[in-house]
């Protein structure tokens, strides 16, 4: 049934984009690989992995200008598992991305099922695995990588600054913050070098608790040599604090070969018991501008009740110990 309706969808817009002389753009990643974990409680396995390095999916990009430099975007996106055909995000027909935008000189204002400022300052900025493969940032840091039902505002850049709000509606009758979402991120950029600070605060069903999140990175290329520090301050809805630090690089070895590798440590500053490391190496080579090849280790250190595990872009594992072989299409 889903597979009728994202055709009937395609099909719609194709004809609506015809009409009224806007762009339209079917785009999309295809990625499966070789997945050994072990160190899980059931024990070891071995798999064919869905979107290891890069969320599988499938989307639809519209764009119309309206004239005096506005422009008008909208996504659709579909995140599938390219092993079994099947939805992700619990069979969401657009999971991913499902949003509107209107672009000017004053900025970008967007409504829908988005990314959170949060989860992009990880994923664009601090994370040399760009949250995929076994050394994925995710797995040890508390982020939330969408929101429903948000409205999101990102300024034009001004001599290197820019921001990012976002506010998620909790949408319970009778209490506004009830399962709210508040997000921001500010961005500096210079050069070779990028510096960012990101909040997120979630606010549970009645209201009477919230986590929050807040997170300092920064970037710097030297040449062709990147190096990547993260350090985030965490508080859940029991009131445990905790702390996440990452550093990382990445290299360009060659215009094919690329080389990247971080160490994430986990300071639970409730308990000592909780803490973790992580360990991580990947490698990439392009076979063309839209095809790679990857593979990537990737180890867990828990100390005590710990329970941290190595995943993957679109999986969240089960072991403390990962290897990844697979290959990746973008169109």
């Amino acid at each position: 049934m889903q597979k009728h309706v994202i055709s009937a969808v395609a099909l719609a817009v194709v004809s609506l984009g015809a009409q009224a002389q806007s762009s339209l753009t079917v785009y999309g990643v295809a990625d499966a690989g070789l997945v050994l974990e072990r160190g899980g409680d059931a024990g070891a396995v071995q798999k064919l992995g869905n979107g290891v390095a890069s969320s599988s999916r499938l989307g639809f990009k519209g764009k119309e200008d309206l004239g005096g430099g506005t422009i008008l975007t909208f996504i659709l996106e579909n995140g599938y598992s390219i092993d079994t055909g099947a939805a992700k995000q619990n069979g969401a027909l657009f999971g991913r991305q499902a949003l509107i935008c209107v672009t000017g000189e004053a900025g970008a204002l967007s409504v829908g099922h988005q990314y959170t400022p949060f989860y992009k300052t990880l994923n664009n900025v601090a994370d040399p695995f760009a949250t995929g493969m076994a050394g994925n940032a995710q797995n040890i840091f508390d982020d939330t990588t969408r929101a429903d039902n948000t409205v999101e505002y990102i300024t034009p850049r001004f001599r290197g600054f820019s921001a990012d709000v976002q506010y998620g509606f909790g949408e319970t009758a009778g209490n506004s913050a009830a399962n709210r979402y508040i997000g921001a991120s500010g961005t500096y950029e210079n050069g070779p070098l990028t510096i960012a600070l990101a909040h997120q605060q979630r606010d549970n069903a009645t209201a009477s608790a919230h986590s929050r999140n807040t997170m300092l990175v920064g970037r710097y290329r030297f040449g062709d040599v990147t190096g990547h520090l993260a350090h985030a301050r965490n508080r859940d809805v029991l009131g445990n604090e905790s702390h996440d630090t990452m550093l990382g690089v990445s290299a360009q070895m060659s215009g094919a070969d690329r080389l990247f590798a971080s160490v994430i440590r986990h300071h639970d500053t409730t308990s000592a018991q909780r803490n973790a490391v992580q360990a991580a190496l990947g490698y990439s080579h392009a076979l063309s501008r839209r095809t790679d090849i990857y593979a990537a280790y990737g180890h867990i250190r828990n100390s005590s009740t710990a329970a941290f595990h190595v995943g993957t872009a679109a999986d969240t594992g089960s072991g403390t110990t990962g290897v990844n072989l697979g290959v990746r299409h973008v169109f």
